[in-house]
């Protein structure tokens, strides 16, 4: 079993799709098929169930990802400790759209002060597929709000996000009937269900699919939401927009796989969270 074959294995797993790990590896699809194929004849196990949409992992699939992704870890953290100028460390992590708009760059900027040799690297998606590609090994971390499978993840480092209501100049913070609510189309995102808790008689939505949009459709007078402080605070400039801050806030936190082997880069992330005091901020 030679590592090339694990790394091809990885990606057809990930993507679910022969054809797109071929394409994603610049290899042609029938190379990419031989050397699954050889590598189920060498286990002598099927790794992958074939369907219409692609392919999925079998249970044996699914263990020999997890060796896969420890394997090459393990790799790529022997090269950077070798020759840490040639190869670099990567961290790649996790967070909803509107998670990562000020907070989580802001601490990888401080975090790449401290750790010039590693690259990091920010994945947006909805929760749900986030703790599915963290499962699989894709992803390092994830910054997330809300329950998740205890068995599998574990929290090492948790803040809390004050909210802000935002709407367009002029109109009323108060409750109304017939407010029109905008919010992003993520229905597991926290601030669309705070959105809606707090407007609970608002028949009217409006949904997005960036921060970016919520604000414009604000500023165009279009509705009422609620976003991040912090984002509020970097948007007090848009004069069209007024703001007012809510007593509550949410948890947010910074979840890992529950397993005893983690790369060093996770681990030095980890002990620069536990040690960045934000307000209201705990470590674990």
């Amino acid at each position: 079993m030679e590592s090339h074959d694990l790394w091809i294995f990885k990606h057809v797993a990930e993507l679910q799709s022969v054809s797109k790990a071929a394409e994603k590896l610049d290899y042609v699809q029938p190379n990419v098929s031989q050397r699954i194929k050889g590598l189920e004849d060498e286990l002598g196990v099927r790794l992958f169930l074939r369907n219409n949409r692609g392919v999925t992992l079998t249970e044996e699939g699914k263990v020999l990802l997890e060796y896969a992704n420890k394997i090459l870890l393990l790799m790529d953290e022997a090269k950077s400790v070798v020759n840490s100028k040639k190869w670099r460390e990567s961290l790649t992590i996790g967070a909803s759209q509107t998670i990562s708009a000020i907070k989580v760059p802001q601490l990888f900027s401080s975090f790449l002060r401290e750790h010039k040799n590693i690259d990091v690297k920010i994945r947006t998606n909805d929760q749900g597929k986030l703790q599915e590609m963290l499962t699989y090994g894709e992803l390092d971390g994830v910054f997330m709000n809300g329950t998740f499978n205890e068995s599998q993840f574990k929290t090492v480092y948790s803040y809390f996000e004050k909210l802000v209501l935002i709407s367009p100049k002029n109109s009323q913070f108060e409750k109304q009937h017939n407010q029109t609510l905008i919010v992003n189309s993520d229905k597991n995102c926290i601030y669309r269900k705070k959105t809606l808790d707090f407007f609970k008689d608002s028949l009217s939505i409006l949904e997005f699919d960036s921060l970016e949009s919520i604000l414009q459709a604000v500023h165009d007078g279009l509705g009422i939401s609620i976003i991040p402080k912090d984002v509020a605070d970097s948007r007090k400039k848009i004069q069209s927009i007024q703001y007012k801050e809510l007593f509550e806030s949410i948890k947010i936190d910074f979840i890992i796989k529950q397993r005893k082997q983690h790369s060093q880069c996770l681990k030095k992330f980890i002990e620069f969270l536990q040690r960045t005091s934000f307000p209201e901020s705990n470590s674990f």
